[in-house]
């Protein structure tokens, strides 16, 4: 049929210049015009109303042939029977059918009645009348407010002074800084450029902090603070691939090659590094390489061993499960057995019921994801890739963590070592946490507790962590 042709030539050019659907705003909107061209193709083509249902079909099934081989959860196998795997779907396939679909049916609409009216003869405008007429109106409609809710850019709001002015002085964007022959994202703020300088590492691998770093400004008071949007997270989702490349050792030196960028831009000789979760283990790799690049190193729900810390979640979940009488749980954890895993799907169950078995009072979901994507600084496509990031970028990231234990890789570090734990951090992440800080040698190390936090501290008790932060700077 004729309609396929465009269909086809759609499907394959897809899968080579965006394998895992559009990734970026522009990508959406050329996604969205593209489509609504190739079913106008399709419709004049065939003249046929069949044509509105034939174009979608090829093209998806084109373009999914034509990207076997892309990796992560988002574009691989379809596994509905798991939230992370419905996640993922939804992600991977749902938005992007969502994008190319809509526009195509409607292409291929408008197309078979332009073939009908040009051949004089009763079509899809005459047949279907009125009522599908409406409905198209809709749907165009529709598609209109869909590309209009991508194309809004993403913002930062300036800090102002006692006027309500932008503050001379001070630094409030958005930056993209090319790290490792990929372009990535920065936040910085402060007050003052002329403050310390601190980088900050989210968790993960392919967490992101934004929201969460704009939902208090206690830090960018006293310091300017560089988030990062980490390779393959959150608005460097697009940096992903090839996933060849992306490894620790590239992100240690990607991690280098910003703090070398921070300390030019900023004219200063060293910088404070602070991680959470993943970005500690991050961090401590980095300060091990190149200790004269920082003043001291900030550990908040320091990680140590990734094994051992799914091992003991394993545990725990089990145990809660089996006290609690969730034998539907128990049952999963058992056919699955202790981690480590291949899949990143195998994880959930050991890993997703942490508040379930470790519950505290002050836990709130709000600074935890998804709540902290929805801030101004992320556009629609940021917060879709915050989503996707967690799961695609932790499945290539996560498995070379398995074999890594600071206890044994790493028990010197030539810089002030802090290490911030939440009264109630679960376990698996304390233990190991307080064994490594026990031998680990340092020009000076001290281990603060805040008694109203998880994992989280830092954004769980934003005001003691900046006061820490005010201490640590005037040492």
């Amino acid at each position: 049929m004729a309609a396929a042709v465009p269909a086809i030539v759609a499907g394959l050019l897809s899968a080579w210049l965006s394998p895992r659907g559009p990734v970026t705003t522009a990508a959406v909107l050329i996604t969205m015009g593209a489509a609504l061209l190739v079913g106008a193709m399709a419709g004049v083509l065939s003249g046929s109303r069949w044509s509105m249902l034939v174009a979608p079909l090829v093209f998806v099934a084109v373009f999914e042939a034509a990207r076997l081989g892309v990796q992560g959860p988002t574009v691989e196998g379809i596994h509905l029977g798991s939230v992370y795997g419905l996640i993922a779907f939804l992600l991977g396939r749902g938005l992007h059918a969502l994008l190319a679909f809509g526009p195509m049916i409607l292409g291929a609409f408008l197309g078979v009645w332009r073939a009908c009216r040009s051949a004089r003869r009763d079509g899809a405008g005459g047949s279907l009348g009125a009522v599908a007429w409406t409905f198209t109106g809709l749907v165009a409609a529709g598609l209109v407010v869909l590309g209009i809710s991508f194309a809004l850019p993403a913002t930062t709001h300036p800090i102002v002074g006692s006027d309500g002015s932008a503050l001379p002085g001070s630094v409030a964007e958005i930056t993209t800084v090319p790290l490792g022959g990929h372009d990535q994202t920065v936040m910085i703020r402060a007050r003052s450029a002329e403050d310390p300088v601190i980088l900050y590492l989210a968790g993960g691998p392919g967490g992101t902090d934004l929201g969460a770093m704009r939902a208090d400004v206690s830090l960018e008071q006293d310091f300017v603070v560089a988030t990062w949007e980490q390779r393959g997270v959150g608005k460097s989702y697009a940096a992903l691939d090839p996933v060849s490349t992306l490894t620790v050792g590239q992100m240690v030196a990607d991690t280098i090659e910003l703090t070398e960028y921070l300390r030019a831009r900023f004219g200063e000789e060293k910088i404070y590094l602070v991680g959470n979760s993943w970005g500690t283990i991050l961090g401590v790799l980095v300060v091990e390489r190149r200790p004269e690049l920082f003043h001291a190193f900030i550990g908040t729900g320091q990680m140590v061993s990734p094994r051992e810390t799914d091992t003991m979640f394993y545990e725990d979940t089990l145990a809660w499960a089996e006290a609690t009488g969730n034998d539907a749980l128990a049952a999963t954890l058992n056919r699955n057995g202790p981690p480590p895993y291949e899949s990143l799907l195998d994880y959930e169950p050991a890993l997703s019921h942490e508040h379930d078995w470790n519950p505290y009072p002050d836990f709130d979901p709000a600074r935890e994801m998804p709540a902290n994507l929805f801030v101004p600084e992320n556009s629609l496509i940021d917060r879709i890739n915050g989503l996707r990031s967690f799961l695609d970028t932790f499945s290539v990231l996560y498995p070379q963590l398995q074999d890594l234990d600071l206890r044994r890789d790493v028990t010197r570090l030539e810089v002030p070592v802090y290490v911030v734990m939440g009264q109630y951090e679960a376990r698996g992440r304390a233990v190991p946490a307080e064994e490594w800080f026990e031998i680990l040698e340092a020009p000076s190390k001290e281990m603060v507790v805040f008694e109203h936090s998880g994992h989280r501290p830092l954004f769980e008790e934003p005001a003691a962590f900046a006061s820490l932060m005010r201490r640590v700077a005037a040492r």
